[in-house]
């Protein structure tokens, strides 16, 4: 079955990096969509970053755009968001989700979802 797994949230101070990873299964990495979605505490699930299944389309909210950079290496069926330049603003719980749309950058445009990670970033 569909499944995708988070890993790499921690806490960092405010102008750190962290690079979180999307473990995927079930599906083919190269001919699907994959983005990332962070959920803020107390506040609703907002798009971060998408990279279309053909990896040539990248797509970023313009909160995080020249600080993350989203990436797939479809050998080892991962994609990757890097995050540099960190703020407190950052903190939230991040998703990564598969999307049968070339580009997707709302909530509803993905069908799966994996089950989160925590990134705390500190002022």
């Amino acid at each position: 079955q569909v499944q995708l797994v988070e890993s790499g949230g921690g806490s960092v101070q405010a102008g750190g990096s962290l690079r979180l990873s999307c473990a995927v299964s079930g599906f083919t990495l190269s001919s699907n969509t994959v983005g990332w979605f962070r959920q803020p505490p107390g506040k609703e699930r907002d798009f971060v970053a998408t990279l279309s299944w053909s990896g040539g389309s990248a797509v970023y909210a313009d909160s995080v755009k020249g600080r993350f950079t989203i990436s797939r290496d479809n050998a080892k069926n991962t994609v990757y968001l890097q995050m540099n330049s960190l703020e407190p603003e950052d903190t939230a719980v991040y998703y990564c989700a598969r999307s049968p749309f070339t580009v997707a950058t709302r909530l509803r445009e993905y069908n799966y979802w994996g089950q989160g990670t925590q990134v705390t970033v500190s002022s």
